[in-house]
């Protein structure tokens, strides 16, 4: 017994040797292994009460809200950013203490710790403002386009129609241009271009249009959004139409494929009709003295 009280005090006296000091806190290998501790604890604590809101807004909500979605995690961060405070008080930082290692901060986000402040408060905004909510359709400036599945407090996970994730920082959701195809309303209408020759008859070719974007599933077909065809410019070797079509929430976020799609029955109901699809062509003219020439090139 003397023996293990002997190993308990020898532990304990080399547990509270101090290895360094900040300012006026002593930092030992007890005071850094409680701080573990705490933070696997403060870490747990946070996620457990985000699924608890995640669950509750599922059974208050048939479809889980944006709200609880921004409530869910920012609780979570609330809960580690008080987990964080707890843990400095436990090594023993007064407020004069916080003070330096604010000051210490602030200097160092003046040396390159401003773009993630920038990002950290632009994902509080989304949160808040639901101007970006996971499983939106977007496009950004950047060029990115695919699905929110994913929304913190640093970035945003958007994956594309071809199930690439691509991790965008948050500031870019705020400063730049963004077009969120789900954000209001869950149906769009879309132009589809595509061309025939001169001399066909434009009725037949507004009917092939029209029967094409039929033939296409999730083609919403309400009263004042039936699909049409628009005839759009004269080109230099074909007439261009344009199919206008709405269509709902399941071809929205596949822009590509549907296009595809439309394409597709485009091209049958034309061929069916034996309405010709145009390929490029020139006139030449070739003048030389009193002989005139018009040759007629096809590319």
């Amino acid at each position: 017994m003397d023996t293990l009280q002997l190993i308990y005090s020898k532990l304990k006296e080399i547990a509270l040797i101090p290895w360094f000091s900040i300012a006026d806190t002593q930092i030992s290998l007890l005071s850094i292994f409680g701080l573990i501790v705490i933070i696997v604890i403060v870490w747990r604590v946070g996620i457990l009460i985000e699924l608890a809101i995640i669950r509750i807004g599922h059974r208050q909500d048939r479809e889980f809200s944006p709200g609880w979605y921004a409530l869910s995690r920012i609780s979570r961060y609330v809960v580690w950013i008080i987990g964080l405070i707890i843990g400095l008080g436990y090594l023993g930082f007064s407020m004069a203490s916080f003070a330096l290692i604010g000051g210490a901060i602030g200097v160092g986000l003046g040396f390159g710790l401003q773009h993630v402040i920038s990002n950290f408060v632009a994902g509080i905004i989304i949160l808040l403002e639901k101007i970006i909510k996971v499983g939106d359709f977007v496009d950004l400036q950047s060029g990115v386009m695919g699905k929110v599945t994913e929304i913190n407090l640093r970035y945003t996970r958007v994956t594309t129609t071809d199930l690439i994730d691509i991790i965008v920082p948050n500031s870019e959701f705020t400063s730049g241009r963004v077009i969120n195809w789900t954000l209001g309303e869950r149906e769009r209408r879309l132009h589809v271009p595509f061309s025939v020759a001169y001399g066909v008859d434009k009725q037949k070719v507004r009917e092939a249009a029209i029967a094409a974007a039929l033939g296409v599933s999730g083609t919403d077909i309400a009263q004042g959004r039936e699909p049409d065809a628009w005839l759009v410019k004269f080109g230099e070797s074909s007439l261009d139409f344009e199919l206008v079509v709405w269509v709902g929430a399941d071809l929205i976020v596949t822009p590509a494929k549907t296009q595809a799609k439309y394409l597709w029955a485009i091209e049958d109901e034309l061929r069916k009709r034996q309405i010709e699809i145009p390929f490029p062509q020139r006139d030449l003219h070739i003048r030389s003295g009193a002989l005139a020439v018009t040759v007629n090139k096809s590319d």
